[in-house]
């Protein structure tokens, strides 16, 4: 699957996820986009909405938050009002991040929003874990055309199936889906990393990891398990505050697990049993067969003038017990491998 100019195939695609990183200064989401591509991020994703198209503006309970997170206390319509990207700067940001040759998008919560994304032209859509039982915003923003990544952060089994068929109902087979942990930041113990090579076996899709640990490891195993994508959310600097920083990376250390996972990618390598030229030469480190003391012509071979050692200039040691018994056929001087033109 391609995003934009990036394979997925040949390379991990990491997206960078800026959120409410910017503290509603648009200098500031300048200048994290520019240190994201420094940090060896391939993609920039915004979030696309505002707090009418997300909640309502109402005082009734239901609309604060109570969930024993760093909002609690908080209307949801206040925290969305702080949180959003204005509209008005979307183009601009997405053409800095061009600028750069990074890709990017956005998440959509609502259908304006994917019309407003429609009109930049943006080539991939982003369905948020508490998005995901929006079947009939899956269904129009998938109808689009374009590769949808969706974050299963809440999603039970069921919620991902449906997800799926509302993609799929609407032609839609370009989809990405992203284990995903709605803790904020989430707890080593609850990733379950193992769920994503599963996801990949049982609904042949590709898949990815977004991720709110603090840990760099998270990643690297994502990938070992199979992921294409990493998502995380990058931050100038964790003190400066705002909705989402207490799990957002500074760019060190979105730097520290760029590298982390190309390594990884560079480890994985391929299935073979080939060799490689630095492999093969070290096969002169192995055991082979040597004469070890002085041998006459007409000397019978035994464990004591024959043994295996290092290094591998001789015949394989499987051939010891062969051997055993026959006689030189020349003079063996000490310290010379064996080669079964020695041997009568």
């Amino acid at each position: 699957m391609n995003i934009a100019h990036h394979n997925l195939n040949e390379k991990v695609f990491i997206i960078a996820e800026l959120s409410a990183n910017h503290n509603g200064s648009l200098e500031t989401a300048l200048k994290t986009i520019s240190a994201m591509k420094e940090s060896g991020a391939d993609a920039i994703k915004l979030q696309t909405y505002t707090p009418d198209t997300i909640t309502l503006d109402c005082d009734s309970e239901m609309f604060t938050i109570s969930q024993g997170t760093q909002w609690d206390k908080r209307k949801f319509h206040d925290l969305y009002a702080e949180a959003m990207t204005p509209w008005e700067w979307h183009e601009q940001l997405f053409n800095h991040a061009k600028s750069l040759g990074m890709v990017a998008f956005s998440s959509p919560f609502d259908p304006s929003a994917v019309d407003f994304l429609e009109s930049l032209d943006v080539p991939a859509y982003k369905i948020a874990s508490f998005e995901i039982t929006d079947i009939p915003l899956i269904e129009y923003t998938a109808a689009k055309g374009k590769p949808i990544i969706i974050s299963t952060g809440i999603a039970t089994l069921s919620d991902i199936e449906e997800a799926l068929e509302a993609c799929r109902r609407v032609g839609n087979t370009d989809i990405i889906l992203l284990k995903c942990t709605s803790a904020y930041p989430a707890a080593l113990e609850e990733m379950n990393l193992l769920t994503i090579s599963n996801m990949s076996e049982r609904f042949d899709v590709t898949v990815g990891l977004s991720d709110h640990t603090m840990s760099l490891s998270a990643p690297v195993a994502a990938v070992a398990l199979g992921a294409r994508v990493i998502e995380k959310h990058f931050i100038l600097n964790r003190g400066m505050g705002g909705a989402d920083s207490t799990f957002s990376l500074e760019p060190h250390e979105f730097k520290a697990m760029v590298d982390a996972v190309r390594d990884t990618e560079k480890l994985l390598g391929k299935v073979t049993y080939d060799l490689s030229a630095k492999s093969l030469k070290s096969r002169e480190f192995s055991r082979s067969l040597f004469v070890t003391e002085n041998i006459k012509a007409g000397d019978v071979l035994s464990m004591k003038n024959i043994r295996s050692i290092r290094p591998g200039f001789g015949l394989p040691p499987k051939y010891l017990k062969e051997i055993l018994g026959k006689k030189a056929k020349t003079t063996l001087p000490l310290g010379k491998p064996l080669e079964w033109s020695d041997i009568e």
